[in-house]
């Protein structure tokens, strides 16, 4: 077993470290990003809830695992983040680098309404 944490582990928890500082009280958008799917959520933290959620699991893209699927959730959880009253978030990547279809996702939840 390798000594110390993973690179992905350590992305993780500094991207976390910075939201909890900045973050205030907004809810964060959170991104998880797998091989076949891409998953989104609007979490408050104060509550411990999630007020808005989205993914490819629950769209019907024919392809799940491109950026153009990413597009479609980003637009679809910033959608249902309005309608539960949501306009300011702040963006936790977790580990995953910011591009490709992280990157795409945030984009269209900025495009959809929501700010961060």
């Amino acid at each position: 077993m390798a000594k110390g944490l993973s690179l992905f582990e350590k992305r993780r928890r500094r991207n976390r470290t910075a939201l909890r500082a900045r973050s205030g009280t907004r809810p964060r958008l959170s991104v998880h990003r797998s091989g076949k799917h891409i998953y989104a959520q609007v979490i408050d933290d104060e509550a411990g809830r999630t007020v808005a959620s989205a993914s490819t699991l629950a769209g019907h893209e024919g392809a799940t695992a491109n950026v153009d699927a990413a597009t479609a959730v980003g637009r679809r959880v910033a959608e249902a983040a309005k309608a539960a009253g949501v306009t300011q978030v702040v963006f936790d990547r977790g580990g995953f680098l910011y591009h490709g279809r992280v990157k795409a996702l945030a984009e269209a939840a900025r495009e959809a309404g929501l700010e961060f």
